[in-house]
């Protein structure tokens, strides 16, 4: 096929043990999914139906990378989160099936431009820019559930600097992975190549240049950054 201009590559995300790498499609991001969280951005955990938003495909940036400070900002906010990556395609998929579609987890940070996000909140309108800039989406190397299994529980927390920022555990998750499968699944196709942003416990906040950030989920490593 010709294209009118130079096609470019898929952007990737690492395996871990595998010299093959995982395509990215789409990321969703889950909002609010932890009760902590949610409390601390005003408002009530109850249990609602969850909410998504999307960063683009390329905002991924490996672990151990650099992440230039974004323009526009000055209230660049770290958000730990389990991210899990689809390896099967479906609609509707009952809860019950959504984990036979999962290729596997990583850890993952989801950047927020925090200033940017509350003043299209006050105004009503879209988050993309606080949510989906460049390098917003840093994710460590995929393990395969194959080997890992699909982790329900056990810690995840980010530290800055080598102080503990945030620390929970992902049982603490409102909508539990194969709830989150199910109920998006109903409002788009999953395919394989889709990564989806489980959510952040409490304790975000701000970084700045130079700050070195150290997230982890138990069973699935480490992921660290750089604010460049």
């Amino acid at each position: 096929m010709a294209y009118a201009i130079p096609p470019w590559q898929p952007p990737a995300v690492a395996i871990d043990g595998a010299a093959e790498l995982y395509p990215v499609r789409r990321i969703y991001c889950v909002g609010r999914n932890y009760a902590a969280h949610a409390r601390e951005m005003g408002h009530d955990p109850d249990r609602e139906p969850p909410f998504f938003f999307m960063k683009p495909a390329d905002a991924v940036i490996p672990d151990g990378a650099a992440m230039a400070y974004p323009p526009a900002t000055s209230e660049l906010h770290h958000e730990i989160e389990l991210v899990v990556a689809i390896g099967g395609a479906g609609r509707d998929i009952p809860a019950d099936r959504a984990l036979e579609h999962v290729f596997g987890y990583a850890v993952g940070l989801d950047m927020t431009r925090r200033d940017l996000q509350s003043q299209a909140k006050k105004l009503g309108r879209p988050w993309d820019m606080g949510k989906g800039f460049d390098q917003s989406a840093p994710c460590g190397a995929i393990r395969p559930a194959a080997r890992v299994g699909h982790p329900d529980r056990g810690a995840i927390w980010l530290e800055v600097n080598g102080e503990i920022r945030q620390k929970a555990d992902l049982a603490d998750l409102i909508w539990s992975v194969p709830e989150t499968i199910a109920y998006l699944s109903g409002l788009v196709e999953l395919r394989p190549g889709d990564l989806i942003y489980t959510g952040t416990p409490e304790g975000i906040g701000p970084v700045a240049r130079g700050d070195r950030l150290r997230g982890h989920v138990d069973g699935l490593g480490e992921l660290s950054i750089t604010i460049g």
